[in-house]
């Protein structure tokens, strides 16, 4: 690799010839605002929501100020993104169950926390309110999962403590305000089997298809009209199935050669290991939804529209991570000596950035729109992403900008031209500057 190769990593970027706009906002949250506002906007115009998508470099600091901004523009968001497992209720279920089971004796949070996650029996279904705690004779029908508001008074009503579970069911039966169905879970607890590949795949599968059969309509009866925690949840147990299946088959390869115990807590380790793999993708089929990408999924997409956000110099190009020194990297990238025997890593110079950032311009067939924001919460200001000076965008002005966010909810001139296919690109040379 010549010098001048290195070098090409950085250079100026051939960018796709559509029409480009940048809008900055104040704040983050305002710049989500802004960006759901010109969804909005292009859908009352007449652009079908399904030409328009949302581009983002890093959906994690994003996607709650998206999703709240779609909902007040009356737009149904849903974000292509990988599901964080670790981070579900069904998972965090299954986990605490495991620790639960893991010891011979446990403590009162320990106990009580696979109920905070909607434990349910197998085949359990909503009925009647359960028995008073002064009246022992069980329920026929009780109600499941454990209303959080019972769960919060058994834990205060059961003393601290660890003990082994015959201890907590006969403290159950002496506690008043705990009713029957804390018995029924701690039954089932202390009735659980000795872990093997196949006891563990059961259990874990009863828990799950309780939970798909009580907790998830939990969820969905709290939901946002949106349904995006419906969504995660019902996403997460699909995975938490296939987490099971899988770890039936990693238990006994790790059993077998060794490397594992037969005991709960190392099939909670072992679950954490698989979670964390992340594989695969939310899948969506809502043609009346906007789809919000994350960079890196937009090489095939084509849409007429493409809202790119979050276009600063903090997140887009992200600064390199490598541990070595930014002289070190500069004089690789040069070639210079004997460092010109050393291959470079584009992320040094942004490299994968500016792939998706020009996929982000190729994606968009008749425009696309850069969003920013130009202050931190703590008033720092932000800078304008180095790749924007790749490409001639007319700005809105802030006039503009707000008219979009406001009760109006008008088009930009320059966006309104490229909407109304008018060859007039500038939009009039009083809405903005040319960069």
């Amino acid at each position: 690799m010549t010098g001048a190769d290195r070098l090409a990593l950085s250079a100026p970027i051939r960018a796709p010839d559509v029409p480009a706009v940048e809008l900055a906002s104040p704040t983050r949250r305002d710049e989500a605002r802004s960006a759901m506002a010109v969804a909005a906007a292009l859908r009352d115009r007449g652009v079908p929501i399904r030409d328009v998508a949302v581009a983002v470099r890093d959906l994690d600091p994003y996607e709650e100020p998206l999703f709240r901004a779609a909902l007040q523009s009356g737009i149904a968001p849903v974000f292509w993104t990988q599901l964080r497992v670790t981070r579900t209720r069904p998972y965090a279920l299954v986990e605490s169950v495991c620790e639960a089971l893991a010891g011979d004796a446990v403590d009162r949070e320990t106990f009580l926390r696979p109920l905070e996650f909607r434990w349910s029996p197998a085949g359990a279904g909503g009925g009647d309110p359960p028995a008073a705690a002064s009246d022992r004779s069980p329920s026929p029908d009780p109600a499941w999962p454990i209303e959080p508001e019972a769960v919060h008074r058994a834990r205060e009503a059961l003393p601290d403590g660890s003990r082994p579970i015959a201890e907590w069911i006969e403290r159950v039966d002496a506690t008043d305000g705990v009713d029957d169905r804390f018995r029924r879970f701690a039954e089932w607890i202390d009735g659980a089997p000795t872990p093997d590949p196949a006891s563990v795949a059961s259990l874990l599968d009863e828990v799950i298809e309780a939970y798909a059969d009580c907790g998830l309509p939990e969820t969905k009866a709290a939901d946002e009209p949106a349904l995006l925690d419906t969504e995660t949840d019902a996403r997460a147990v699909v995975r938490v199935r296939t987490l099971v299946r899988q770890l039936r088959h990693k238990f006994a390869d790790r059993l077998e050669d060794g490397t594992l115990e037969r005991s709960w807590g190392d099939v909670a380790d072992l679950a954490g290991v698989i979670a964390t793999q992340r594989p695969g993708r939310r899948e969506h089929s809502n043609a009346r939804a906007l789809d919000v990408f994350e960079a890196n999924d937009l090489w095939a997409l084509d849409v007429p529209y493409v809202i790119a956000v979050g276009m600063t110099a903090e997140a887009w190009p992200q600064p390199s991570q490598s541990v070595l020194p930014p002289e070190f990297q500069e004089a690789v990238l040069r070639g210079d000596g004997a460092s010109g025997t050393l291959a470079p890593q584009p992320a040094w110079v942004g490299g994968r950035d500016r792939d998706q950032f020009v996929d982000t311009l190729r994606a968009a067939g008749r425009c696309v729109v850069f969003t920013r924001h130009t202050r931190t919460p703590g008033g720092d200001d932000v800078a304008r992403s180095p790749l924007l000076d790749h490409v001639e965008t007319r700005r809105v002005s802030e006039a503009d900008r707000r008219r979009l966010v406001g009760a109006e909810s008008a088009l930009p001139p320059a966006l309104r031209a490229v909407v109304d296919g008018r060859t007039d690109a500038d939009g009039g040379a009083a809405e903005g500057d040319r960069e």
